[in-house]
């Protein structure tokens, strides 16, 4: 969904529908592509810089709004034009690819999903936020702003998804906001801060793990280099700039209704399914701490959420007692919605092993080698990182796989480590969570919040943008 159709669903108005001119250039545009890759596929042999025509394809057409999985689809067409390798070698092409790392990574999004889906139906999910709350409700307005923003954080880390993690808790967080005086507007500034900071440390999103392996490194480093100062400027800023959203909106008249300060009815829990919905909930922390210290300390690979996040499922519903057909409806439920997800990383996997059979790097390399090997590694690192204002909408672990297959080999050659990876990574896939313009993670904290004024949740993002963007510099200085 674009962010515009986001806009309109958030405002209650109905969505332009796009321009017939944007709805056939981008077909004409991918039909004009295939026709240049089979006269290239039919001119060239390997290795040839034309190896790269699948990778522009595939930016291009994903910043035209196009299916993302069709992109891909197109993109992988484009390779096999280009290659035209024997039927033998195609096969084995595409049958190699089930078990790269990239289709690992989706695979993992798709147990994510899953056990996303096992903590809602178990209760776990909402126990979360409202034990947080519990303790932050009443002990004035500072501590149940950071009560707000932890209870995000940890739902949007322990699940792995932002709009699924604050789907869940908008409905217990709002009520709560209301009573204290919060406005519309700081609401959604605060769970939004609170969310993106859970969302850059949680261990198991399809997003991170594309950055550690992209960079060769674990969840200790990904956390101590990337995840972990993000969170914590995050933190630090709320204290100015959730205040200053506050001030401003409510100078607006931005507040809740009265009727909004009351909570949603619950039907009674019986005290034995609230004693199983504590065991759970338990259980799945301290076997989600246990997991990720674990992966920490081994530096375990890429392959080993394929055995956490079952665990973690399968501990969740037996603590909570869930019986055996509701669990696996609720980990089908789940792990269906990602299945194009798994496919797209297949196609991605597949469309890397046919650039593979171009040598396109090899190209590139032996014309600009010489060049790069002279070239400082922070202008680089720099460069690289800022690619991320004009990311792949909607699939960040897709473009974090793709900025690492086309300048991986690059900053080999210029002395990029594997921490600077971690930063350049991070911050590529995530600065336009932040801004410059607005985007669909906005729209969806605001649509939670029930707050309609943009322009403090742009703001928002733009007072941690700008001094992250700068901590990263620092960063990036030390580490290289």
């Amino acid at each position: 969904m674009t962010s515009s159709a986001v806009s309109g669903a958030a405002t209650g108005t109905t969505p332009r529908p796009p321009r017939l001119g944007r709805r056939t250039l981008a077909p004409a545009a991918a039909g004009v592509a295939l026709l240049a890759s089979l006269v290239a596929g039919l001119t060239t042999d390997a290795p040839t810089v034309w190896g790269l025509l699948p990778i522009g394809m595939y930016a291009v057409l994903s910043l035209t709004g196009m299916n993302l999985v069709i992109v891909t689809a197109v993109a992988l067409g484009s390779a096999v034009l280009v290659a035209l390798p024997p039927l033998g070698q195609a096969g084995e092409v595409l049958g190699n690819s089930l078990t790269e790392p990239v289709t690992i990574i989706g695979l993992i999004i798709v147990f994510g999903s899953a056990a996303g889906e096992a903590l809602r139906v178990t209760g776990v999910a909402d126990a979360l936020v409202r034990g947080i709350m519990r303790y932050a409700d009443g002990h004035g307005t500072t501590v149940l702003m950071y009560g707000m923003m932890l209870a995000c954080l940890v739902l949007v880390t322990s699940l792995g998804t932002l709009a699924g993690a604050l789907a869940i808790a908008a409905p217990l967080l709002v009520p709560i906001a209301a009573r204290a005086g919060f406005t519309r507007s700081a609401t959604a500034a605060t769970m939004f801060l609170g969310g993106c900071a859970g969302l850059a440390l949680a261990p198991f999103a399809g997003s991170n793990i594309a950055i550690m392996k992209t960079a060769d490194t674990g969840y200790l480093t990904y956390v101590t280099v990337g995840a972990g100062p993000l969170a914590l400027l995050s933190l630090v800023l709320a204290a100015v700039v959730v205040p200053w959203v506050q001030r401003r909106s409510a100078a607006q008249g931005d507040f809740y209704r009265p009727d909004e300060a009351t909570e949603a009815g619950r039907d009674t829990v019986a005290p034995a399914q609230a004693a199983r919905t504590r065991r759970a909930t338990w259980a799945f922390a301290l076997t989600l701490l246990a997991t990720v210290c674990y992966a920490a300390a081994t530096k375990a690979d890429t392959a080993f959420p394929l055995i956490a996040l079952p665990v973690l499922t399968l501990v969740t519903v037996a603590a909570a007692g869930l019986s055996p057909v509701r669990a696996v409806t609720a980990v089908l439920t789940g792990g269906r919605r990602m299945l194009p997800m798994l496919l797209l990383f297949w196609m991605l996997a597949a469309l890397f092993g046919f650039i593979d059979l171009l040598k396109p790097y090899d190209v590139v390399l032996e014309h600009f080698g010489p060049g790069l090997r002279g070239m400082s590694a922070l202008p680089f690192a720099l460069a690289v990182a800022a690619l991320g204002w004009v990311g792949v909408p909607g699939a960040t672990a897709a473009q974090v796989i793709l900025i690492g297959e086309v300048f991986g080999p690059i900053g080999h050659e210029v002395g990029i480590t594997p921490a600077a990876w971690v930063i350049i990574l991070l911050w590529a896939s995530k600065a336009d969570t932040y801004g410059p313009l607005p985007n669909a993670n906005m729209v969806g904290a605001m649509g939670m919040a029930r707050a309609g004024r943009l322009p403090y949740l742009l703001g928002t993002g733009w007072a941690l943008l700008l001094p992250a963007c700068a901590l990263y510099t620092v960063l990036l200085t030390i580490v290289l």
